[in-house]
Formats: C-alpha cells, structure tokens, sequence
C-alpha cells in the first residue's frame, strides 16, 4: 500500500493529511514532509491519521521524533484520529499520553 500525503498550511501551522498506510516502506516519506513542514517555519503540526488504515513502529518512531524536534523548537505536533485501530495502538504503545490527540481537524486547528 502507497502513502499519500496532502500537505496544507494555515499560517504557521503546517497540515498533513495523510491516506494510506504508514509502514516501515512508507516512514521515510512521512519523515521527509514533516521535516519541510518544519522548514517552512511551521511551529505546530497537525497530522490527520483519519486515513490512515494502518501504522507500525517505524510510523510512530518518525512521528515520536517530530514530536521532539517540534517541542525542542518551541512549537509542537497534534494528531487527528478518530480509527479505532490507530486509536487502539496509540493507547498500547503509550502514545495517547504523549501526543496531543484531537477528533476533527477544526478541532485540533482551534487548540
């Protein structure tokens, strides 16, 4: 399966909405357009996973990173999701306690 992903900018803050799955072939790209987003002058990224069926370690490892650099930054890395699969790994892994996590894009982007 393919990752696709929209990138959009609301003044500083940077959108990504990503379709597909995120795996260990598919990281890389998420990795690259974080990092331009970033570059941009973006200070919060927001991640929409609403189409995401699917993401392994390497996926959560590229956005636990961002996460980091964001903070490290001053700025700072919000996930959109409302899958219960993506919702059921964020929650084993921890993840839910680390990122801030939102139900709609509006949602996140009024945070």
């Amino acid at each position: 399966m393919e990752l696709k992903i929209d990138s959009t900018r609301k003044g500083d803050v940077g959108v990504l909405t990503l379709t597909g799955e995120v795996d260990i072939y598919t990281s890389p790209v998420l990795k690259n357009a974080l990092a331009s987003a970033a570059a941009d002058g973006c200070s919060t990224i927001i991640v929409d996973l609403n189409g995401v069926g699917f993401i392994d370690s390497s996926g959560l490892g590229v956005l636990v990173g961002a996460l980091r650099r964001a903070r490290e930054a001053g700025g700072e890395l919000r996930i959109v999701s409302v899958q219960e699969g993506i919702a059921r790994i964020l929650r084993i892994t921890g993840l839910d306690h680390v990122f801030v996590l939102h139900a709609t894009l509006d949602e996140a982007l009024g945070a």
